[in-house]
């Protein structure tokens, strides 16, 4: 098996990372065209957003939000289906972090899937007690 190699950056092939979100089943379904241009602005304006290869094949990838300062967010962590339980999820998240800790920032958060709890407590990670995540939903 061709090494994983992991990238920062702020540009990637639009449809690949489409791909990749759909497969996680974190994207609608439909050809909207606006979708590689929308994924193409998550790329760039991220605070940084990790690819993973092997080759010249996209295989995984990861994102922070941040305002550079402070607080920052992982989000959208994922491997394609059939790479997934080699390590490809550890070293998104590991190659995150030195950059986020590179740039000094203490708080470093993110929500998981249920399930994930071991996953992310062995790279670091501790299940915040006592908070609730929210998300705005449609008005009423």
């Amino acid at each position: 098996m061709t090494n994983t190699t992991y990238h920062i950056v702020k540009e990637a092939d639009p449809a690949v990372i489409l791909q990749i979100y759909r497969q996680a089943g974190w994207w609608q379904m439909d050809d909207n065209p606006e979708y590689l241009q929308t994924v193409s602005k998550i790329i760039s304006n991220s605070f940084c957003f990790v690819i993973a290869r092997q080759g010249d094949e996209i295989i995984g990838m990861g994102r922070a939000i941040s305002d550079g300062v402070s607080d920052a967010y992982i989000q959208d962590v994922t491997v394609v289906g059939s790479l997934r339980g080699q390590g490809i999820g550890k070293g998104i998240i590991r190659t995150l972090l030195g950059f986020l800790k590179e740039h000094k920032l203490q708080w470093i958060g993110l929500i998981s899937e249920p399930g994930y709890e071991r996953f992310y407590g062995n790279l670091g990670f501790n299940v915040m007690q006592n908070y609730t995540p929210f998300l705005l939903g449609e008005e009423k």
